[in-house]
């Protein structure tokens, strides 16, 4: 698996990859960075944590109003370009992982 080092809200973070997957990747990262910095730019809401929660219940809210359209296979857990692609529990879960001793969101 590749890594790659990308910036979301000013602070850098290191992302496993698979080969082929990085337009994807990158795709996903700048729809988190324009989400999380239109809540922080909105003024109410300051900390880091209270936004990317926000962040993604903003992309989840918008994934599940699209129609639904038959999966033939299970959703990988690194995020795609196609929304129907994305599994919103193993997303939750890495996050979780991520944010290890400092707290789960859901």
């Amino acid at each position: 698996m590749k890594q790659i080092e990308v910036t979301i809200m000013g602070q850098s973070y290191i992302l496993g990859c698979p080969e082929g997957g990085e337009s994807s990747l990158l795709e996903a990262v700048g729809n988190v960075d324009r989400e999380m910095s239109a809540i922080r730019d909105g003024g109410r809401v300051k900390a880091r944590e209270r936004i990317a929660v926000l962040a993604a219940l903003n992309l989840a809210y918008a994934l599940a109003e699209r129609p639904a359209a038959p999966k033939s296979s299970p959703a990988p857990v690194v995020p795609s370009s196609n929304p129907e692609d994305i599994d919103i529990d193993a997303l939750i879960h890495r996050v979780d992982q991520a944010l290890g001793a400092d707290g789960q969101l859901l």
